[in-house]
């Protein structure tokens, strides 16, 4: 009796320890299923980061490219001045793309933005005029303006101010970054082939961490 026993306890301990094991190993799995999703959705997410920034990387680009290309359709007597700065800015986006791992020279165009007015700063001013009074309202004072429109990098230096293809010289402007609710208050200083663009002063002012674009922006004209 005692010999039974004792072969009976062997055995309900060796089941014991089995059992024991194979929770452990279903631990196991369902720990490396866990890790496995997250490093799925941290990749999924640095994915769709870097792909917001090489967007705005290009479409900073393509908005120089097409403001060269308006200088060249329309040459003044700035207008090689201009060409040579904004080719210097193009080629430190390019940078900027390498940096970031992005395609080199790739660019992109803002499909609500307009090709650029000819005939120099003069025109643009003139054009920016014309586009207030055609827009009625949304052209006035403390009205939302540039609707739709993302808004991106000039890559031009310099303290805080922006460029247009709508609104003069010497016009205000107010650009709220929906997505961190960061604004900053710029006046236009030159012309460019977008509704409005920032350049890195201004730009640093309302940007997230890591991107180059605003998807969602309030503009409004202030002055």
């Amino acid at each position: 009796m005692s010999r039974r026993k004792t072969l009976g306890t062997k055995k309900k301990v060796a089941l014991l320890v089995g059992a024991a094991a194979v929770a452990g190993g279903g631990a196991f799995v369902t720990a490396n299923a866990s890790n496995a999703a997250q490093t799925t959705q941290n990749a999924r997410t640095t994915s769709a980061q870097d792909s917001s920034v090489c967007q705005g990387l290009a479409t900073a680009l393509g908005n120089n490219q097409r403001f060269i290309d308006g200088q060249r359709a329309a040459p003044d007597a700035q207008s090689e001045a201009r060409i040579a700065n904004r080719e210097a800015v193009i080629a430190e986006i390019e940078r900027k793309q390498e940096a970031s791992g992005c395609a080199v020279g790739e660019s992109a165009q803002d499909s609500r933005a307009t090709q650029p007015p000819q005939g120099g700063p003069q025109a643009g001013q003139e054009a920016g005029r014309e586009a207030g009074e055609q827009a009625g309202g949304a052209g006035q004072a403390g009205e939302e303006v540039c609707d739709g429109s993302t808004v991106t990098l000039s890559g031009e230096g310099g303290a805080p101010a922006a460029s247009s293809n709508q609104f003069p010289v010497g016009t205000k402007l107010k650009v709220t970054n929906l997505d961190n609710d960061k604004s900053t208050t710029v006046e236009v200083d030159s012309v460019s082939g977008s509704c409005v663009l920032l350049n890195n002063a201004a730009f640093e002012q309302v940007r997230e961490q890591g991107k180059f674009l605003v998807r969602r922006a309030l503009v409004e004209r202030v002055g």
